[in-house]
């Protein structure tokens, strides 16, 4: 019987490699980039096209490769990063396996051109599905050049399963901001099809910070700093106030390297405990350094998770840093909120004794006295001021003749008879209306309840509001009928570049629905007309919210993108559990409700009523 058991061709096992290393363009710009921070760049450039589909282009200024190294570089499980198994417990570089070029040139189209300083010619590789279709010495400037083109030709499943371009470039721009964070050293530059991104020069980290994420971001930040024979801590914790309810700038960096860690991130958490709105999430750039012999980074394919030797003592440490820092820089509420500075005494009057105020009054004083200015003159005095500065120099002749005009003689009255209104009742006559009868009822304020000739229908009023919202917010974007109320003092909302790009591409969409954008700038945006049903104090968390839903999934179709706008508009603005509906404001809702296009179900298919016979309310009773 012949055996069944083969070795895999080289191209076969690159490719099925390839699926663990390279899920999407981002993975490739995440094993170029790293490459060339090990070697020892300080210039490092980012071409893209068409989201990484087209070109992945990544220059730097590194040490290079000889022609032999150039050729090698290729093969399976080749690296200069470890020698023994004992190394890979003392990493201090980024890449160290050696599988990710090999697998990048077994699914795309691979141009690499490399020098060292000290060569006077460079090497110039083509490869086509892990086959090297030319190898030339070429002059090239100092340091390396990859470009990756056509990403997936030859795996047209896994190409299909790409998403959108918007949604593949926002993850290129992650993987670019978590290298750019973890080495300020470097200066780096991001183009897409044609358009310059980010240029961030060298700096430190509080102005990369502010680089990457607008110049806004530099009064959020507190400075965080502790240093222990366990580990040092660097960065800063965002003020409590810019918390955002979406994870969105929340960064860990260990040895200056990316990580994700939900033990650490409950760590700051609890540092943040009393000074967080319910929902809002707390911003950090944390770096630590640790020894590279207490931690394990070869425990996840894409090695953006690490195991620790002693989790306790680093989640107490990060902790008490964290909120000892909130409270240096007084981010912290104090006890005695309420107190007014401005009623403290100064330091210039706490030892003075209080002096009692003398008040003189002229009691003789009679406004209604006929007295001559002479006599006036001589009473004045400075302190009896009641009666100098409050008289008439000029008076008449006598206060009664101001009223003779008002003595009736015509009709031989002795007075005058003034015409008063009896009051029989109120406006709305409460006693005499008659009573309604409350026709909806709100349970445990989550619940509207009304009844019907069957039975009776529950409503969860948060999915019945997104359900009418979803629809409303549907039709004035298709429409292009949204009404909108003017500002008179328009908003500025400051955000970053990829945040203002996304802003760009809904900007239609979101003026259809009421919104009135004046300006549209690098960094911040001027808000001067809001839809009706959005209040001023929601605009800032309802932009952020539907960024963040767009970053996560935005479809090509202009009307897949109109749906997924209107959803998160609608999920942000919808009525809440918990709050409290009127009768008038229930009555509403079920009336809005059932005017709906398809009232069972909420804009994210889930139920929003649900109804109960009276059959099956006398089968609960049943004995």
């Amino acid at each position: 019987m012949s055996s069944i058991i083969q070795l895999l061709p080289d191209h076969v096992a690159n490719q099925i490699a390839a699926g663990e290393v390279v899920q999407r363009p981002a993975s490739v710009v995440k094993e170029l980039l790293e490459n060339a921070v090990d070697a020892s760049a300080t210039d490092i450039k980012l071409i893209i096209k068409d989201a990484g589909k087209t070109l992945i282009q990544v220059i730097d200024n590194g040490v290079g490769m000889n022609a032999s190294d150039a050729r090698l570089c290729f093969e399976r499980h080749a690296t200069s990063k470890i020698r023994h198994a004992e190394d890979l417990f003392a990493l201090c570089t980024k890449g160290f396996r050696g599988e990710a070029l090999a697998s990048i040139a077994a699914i795309a189209h691979v141009e690499m051109k490399t020098k060292q300083e000290q060569e006077e010619l460079g090497t110039h590789i083509v490869i086509e599905g892990s086959k090297v279709v030319s190898q030339d010495v070429a002059v090239v400037p100092k340091g390396t050049s990859f470009s990756i083109k056509n990403l997936f030709y030859n795996i047209p499943a896994r190409r299909n399963f790409l998403k959108s371009d918007t949604v593949e470039f926002r993850h290129i721009v992650d993987e670019f901001e978590r290298v750019a964070l973890a080495h300020p050293n470097i200066s780096f530059v991001l183009y897409h099809n044609g358009s310059e991104m980010f240029n961030l020069p060298m700096a430190n980290q509080r102005q990369r910070i502010v680089g990457v994420f607008g110049a806004r971001t530099n009064e959020k930040l507190v400075p965080v700093q502790e240093t222990t024979e366990i580990v040092k801590i660097q960065g800063f914790a965002i003020k409590p106030e810019f918390a955002k309810k979406s994870r969105g700038e929340q960064f860990f960096f260990v040895n200056n390297r990316f990580i994700k860690s939900g033990y650490l991130h409950h760590a700051v958490v609890a540092a943040y405990e009393g000074l967080l709105k319910d929902g809002c999430q707390p911003g950090y750039f944390i770096y630590l350094e640790v020894p590279p012999n207490t931690i394990d980074i070869n425990i996840h394919p894409t090695k953006t998770e690490i195991k620790f030797d002693d989790e306790h003592a680093l989640y107490a440490i990060l902790r008490s840093s964290i909120k000892h820092s909130l409270g240096q820089f007084n981010v912290a509420p104090v006890l005695d909120f309420e107190r007014d500075a401005n009623l403290d005494t100064p330091y210039n009057y706490e030892s003075k004794a209080a002096v009692t105020p003398n008040v003189q009054v002229d009691r003789g004083f009679n406004p209604f006295a006929d007295e001559p200015s002479g006599q006036q003159s001589q009473k004045t005095t400075p302190s009896a001021y009641a009666s100098s500065a409050f008289r008439k120099t000029d008076r008449t002749a006598s206060w009664e003749s101001l009223y003779t005009e008002l003595t009736p003689t015509t009709n031989g009255q002795e007075g005058i008879d003034f015409e008063q209104n009896e009051i029989t009742g109120s406006l709305f006559n409460d006693g005499e209306v008659e009573q309604t009868v409350q026709t909806t009822y709100q349970i445990h304020k989550k619940y509207i309840v009304s009844p019907i000739k069957s039975g009776m229908v529950i409503i969860d009023q948060k999915r019945a509001h997104q359900r009418v919202l979803y629809e409303q917010f549907l039709k004035n974007i298709t429409v292009q009928q949204g009404a909108s109320q003017q500002l008179l003092f328009p908003l500025t909302l400051h955000y970053n570049k990829t945040e203002i790009d996304l802003i760009q591409e809904m900007k239609a969409a979101l003026e259809n629905t009421g919104f009135v954008f004046t300006e549209i700038n690098t960094d911040n945006i001027v808000v001067s007309g809001l839809p009706v049903n959005v209040p001023e104090s929601e605009v800032s968390i309802l932009l952020e919210e539907l960024i963040s839903d767009l970053q996560q999934e935005v479809p090509d179709s202009s009307f897949s993108q109109t749906d997924s706008i209107a959803k998160s508009m609608a999920r942000s603005l919808a009525v809440k559990t918990g709050v409290l509906l009127t009768e008038a404001e229930q009555e509403n809702m079920v009336n809005s409700l059932f005017a709906c296009k398809e009232p069972d179900v909420s804009p994210f298919n889930k139920p929003t009523f649900i109804t109960m016979s009276v059959e099956d309310l006398d089968k609960r009773f049943a004995i």
